[in-house]
């Protein structure tokens, strides 16, 4: 009977190590193993199913690549302020009388002192070795608040805010003491299709640092008012839609393309939807950051016209042979002249009433505003604007200028 029992433990054992060593071995060689099985599998389906599975794990692929290049690129901004500090106190009124020995004290609060509290955050990436920084305007708009940055790798930097954009929700900040800094280069947002691959980073909910989430280019040229937390909005003109999700906190940061280039600076989420999110086109933010390194402020070209759009309403009303095109038109102030004096549009004879239909043969519509195009030339350019001039139309050539400040 002890020697059954011995050869059924000894046999007992002998399965166990066997297996043992047999897991570990399937362990040590899973990856080749998922291979050759994925590889079966592959050639085992038709040849569409194959170059479609493929196409998947090479998209993959490339997304994972391009986000461990661009991610040492993207910075988290963490916004800090002074804040009072409130503490509670009990005041005695001395207005009643000590009741059955009850002391009778009212609750008041009273500020002792600030305290530097971090209140907020958002997102932007490096555009320049020597540590240039695109954000968003709203990011940094608070100018008693300061701003750190945070690189992936947890480096800290000071920040400076350089330049903030007026008429677009873009801002440039400097990061003191930085160089040799990993840098992102912009693409052609002009180039853009509908359904392509984009890739969002950004320090989501101000906490989530260098999140990583891609979808697609749902929608083009869109105009959306974007309002922020203190109550402002603004219209912004033909932005990219995607449903890459954008969370608070991912303002500023790039929106990417599968050769890793910027194609859109997030800025805007869709309140009560789902993956809805908004990015400002890479071509007008670079010129941003052009003006800037070039003339160390955002400067802007201008035709020195104001004007309102035509409306269907506006060409029924007026009688109007056309319905799109801007109108050359007085402001509501009386020293708000229709066309600036010396201004491009001046000097190449553009009048009150005049309606500008096109520029650089793109005509004026609900998807192309004058400033939008004008947005994107550089001092210097020169443009053709067909008009219509007391009833007949013409074509003129102007060159653009630098807008004055006080416009």
């Amino acid at each position: 009977m002890n020697k059954i029992n011995s050869i059924i433990a000894t046999s007992i054992i002998t399965t166990l190590l066997v297996l043992a060593i047999t897991f570990t071995a399937l362990y040590a060689n899973r990856g080749v193993i998922f291979e050759m099985f994925a590889s079966n599998y592959i050639s085992g389906t038709s040849s569409e199913t194959r170059t479609i599975t493929r196409n998947i794990l090479a998209e993959e692929s490339q997304i994972i690549s391009i986000v461990e290049k661009a991610n040492p690129s993207v910075v988290s901004i963490v916004i800090t302020k002074d804040v009072p500090v409130i503490e509670q106190y009990f005041e005695d009124p001395g207005i009643f009388p000590d009741f059955f020995g009850f002391d009778f004290q009212i609750p008041r609060q009273r500020q002792n002192g600030t305290e530097k509290r971090e209140i907020g955050g958002g997102t932007g990436f490096v555009v320049s070795k020597d540590g240039m920084v695109v954000t968003n305007r709203h990011v940094v708009s608070d100018t008693k608040a300061t701003y750190t940055a945070f690189t992936n790798d947890g480096k800290k930097y000071d920040v400076e805010v350089a330049a903030v954009d007026p008429t677009l929700d873009i801002a440039i900040l400097k990061l003191k003491g930085a160089k040799d800094m990993p840098s992102l280069a912009f693409g052609d947002s002009d180039t853009v299709k509908l359904g392509q691959t984009a890739i969002a980073i950004g320090n989501a909910l101000g906490e989530f640092r260098n999140s990583v989430s891609a979808g697609v280019i749902s929608g083009l040229a869109r105009t959306i008012i974007a309002g922020d937390s203190s109550g402002r909005a603004e219209q912004l003109d033909e932005v990219i839609q995607t449903d890459a999700a954008i969370n608070p906190g991912n303002s500023g940061g790039p929106l990417l393309d599968l050769t890793g280039r910027v194609i859109g600076v997030n800025v805007a989420v869709a309140q009560g939807s789902e993956n809805i999110g908004f990015a400002l086109p890479a071509n007008v933010v670079k010129s941003v950051v052009d003006s800037v390194q070039k003339y160390g402020e955002i400067v802007r070209p201008y035709i020195g016209v104001r004007y309102i759009p035509i409306t269907a309403p506006l060409k029924e009303r007026n009688n109007l042979s056309v319905d799109y095109g801007v109108l050359v038109q007085r402001g509501d102030m009386r020293e708000e002249l229709a066309v600036v004096p010396n201004s491009p549009a001046d000097k190449a004879g553009i009048v009150e009433n005049d309606i500008i239909l096109e520029i650089d043969g793109t005509k004026l519509d609900e998807n192309h505003s004058l400033a939008s195009i004008v947005r994107k030339k550089s001092i210097g350019d020169k443009i053709s604007l067909r008009l219509l001039s007391k009833g007949k139309e013409k074509t003129i050539l102007l060159t653009l200028e630098k807008a004055p400040k006080n416009l």
